[in-house]
C-alpha cells in the first residue's frame, strides 16, 4: 500500500510583530481578510503585526471595475454558505481609517464568530474585518473591464506559495468575472508591486485563466 506524500508546508508570510500580544491584550489590535495581492509575501510593502492562511464563509470573491480607468481588481461579493480562502492580516487599531479610506468603494463588515476559520491564530477575540462590495454591483466580465496579467500573475503566486496548485485551480474556478480581457503586461508591469515568476508557473497560470474563459490583448 502506497501512502501519498504529505502537502508541503506553506512558506511563511512574515514573522510575528513581538508586542503582537500585548497590543491585543490593550485591545490595539484588529484584522481583516485578504483575498487578493495581500496573500502574496512578495507584493507587502507594510509591516503588519501578523498574517495567517485563513477562509471565511459567507462571501466569494469576484472581479470588480474600478471606477477609472476601465481596470478590474479584486473583491467579495455576499455569498451565504460560500468559503474563501485568503488570508487574516492583524494590524494596528489606528491603522484602520485608512485602511478605510483605501478600501472606499466597498463596505466595511465584521466577520462574525463562527464565520472565520485562521490557521493557529496568534491572538483569541480580535475583531475581523471584510470588505465587501455589493451583491447587486455587476462584475468586471458583465461591464467589460481588463484585468492586468501583473496583478493578476501577483495574486496567483501568492495563493500557489500558501495552498499550492490547487489552490490556484480552486481560486480560478470559484472567482466571478474572469470572463473579461487579460491584458498583457507581464513583459512591462502595469502594477507596481510586480512579482517575478518561477518557470512553469505562466503557463500553468494562463492555461487555467484560459479554460475559465478570460483572453488575452495586448497593451495598446
Amino acid at each position: 500500500m502506497t501512502e501519498a506524500c504529505p502537502a508541503p508546508a506553506p512558506a511563511a508570510i512574515h514573522e510575528d510583530d513581538p508586542d503582537l500580544a500585548r497590543l491585543a491584550a490593550e485591545g490595539r489590535v484588529v484584522a481583516y481578510f485578504g483575498y487578493g495581492s495581500l496573500v502574496n509575501r512578495l507584493t507587502l510593502r507594510t509591516r503588519f503585526l501578523g498574517i495567517r492562511r485563513a477562509s471565511v464563509t459567507g462571501w466569494r470573491r469576484a472581479w470588480m471595475r474600478r471606477a477609472s480607468p476601465n481596470m478590474a481588481l479584486l473583491s467579495v461579493r455576499p455569498d451565504e454558505g460560500f468559503e474563501t480562502q485568503g488570508v487574516v492580516v492583524y494590524d494596528h487599531a489606528d491603522h484602520l481609517p485608512s485602511v478605510d479610506e483605501r478600501e472606499a468603494a466597498y463596505v466595511r463588515r465584521v466577520v462574525m464568530p463562527g464565520h472565520a476559520i485562521v490557521e493557529n491564530a496568534p491572538v483569541p477575540d480580535v475583531p475581523i474585518f471584510i470588505y465587501e462590495a455589493s451583491p447587486e454591483e455587476p462584475d468586471a466580465a458583465e461591464l467589460g473591464a481588463t484585468i492586468m496579467q501583473s496583478y493578476l500573475d501577483a495574486v496567483l503566486q501568492g495563493f500557489l506559495s500558501l495552498y499550492g496548485e490547487a489552490g490556484v485551480r480552486r481560486f480560478v474556478e470559484e472567482t466571478e468575472g474572469f470572463e473579461t480581457a487579460i491584458l498583457r503586461d507581464r513583459e512591462a508591469p502595469l502594477y507596481p508591486r510586480s512579482v517575478i515568476l518561477r518557470g512553469g508557473d505562466a503557463e500553468l497560470f494562463d492555461a487555467l485563466v484560459a479554460a475559465r474563459g478570460g483572453w488575452f490583448c495586448d497593451p495598446a
